[in-house]
């Protein structure tokens, strides 16, 4: 009786570990229609990126012409008032000279150097004495020292700002 227990579970468990294997399906895939396809979006991908280029590129050509038909450009000019003048010679009844007096620094020139010296003393000392400090400090003390200074020589006469303004065309 053992032998033949002992049979009936030998003979179902190689029954039910059996050899047989589950059929997988598995679907063919067309690599060739992708790669068409692939093809075929990334034509239309550069076809609407050079379209898109054309239109931009038409668009500002004919901003460009507009801008050259209707407006002159405005020039903005900055000339310095040199005294370029023939000395006088003296006469006989003693009259002084009158002779080209060399101008020397401007005042935008002058108060930039000065604004950069404080500027960079006063950089170091906030700074306490790296070289960052300084060269932040005079930096800005010279531009602000420039721009008090070109307002000054403008007001002095020194420097002449003029401006041409055009009009468009309708």
């Amino acid at each position: 009786m053992k032998k033949l227990v002992l049979a009936i579970i030998i003979t179902t468990t190689f029954a039910a570990c059996g050899n047989r294997q589950d059929t997988v399906v598995i679907p063919a895939i067309d690599t060739a229609a992708i790669l068409r396809n692939a093809a075929i979006l990334e034509q239309a991908r550069v076809k609407a990126t050079q379209d898109s280029l054309t239109i931009v590129r038409n668009a500002t050509l004919a901003e460009r012409q507009r801008n050259e038909n209707n407006v002159v450009k405005r020039r903005t000019t900055t000339t310095r008032n040199n005294n370029t003048g023939t000395s006088e010679t003296p006469t006989s009844s003693g009259a002084g000279t009158e002779t080209n007096k060399k101008q020397g620094w401007s005042k935008a020139a002058t108060n930039a150097a000065i604004g950069a010296g404080a500027g960079g003393i006063a950089g170091a000392l906030i700074d306490k004495g790296k070289g960052r400090g300084t060269v932040i400090g005079a930096a800005v003390g010279a531009g602000a020292g420039y721009i008090i200074g070109r307002k000054a020589d403008v007001k002095s006469g020194r420097v002449v700002k003029t401006t041409t303004v055009t009009t468009t065309n309708p």
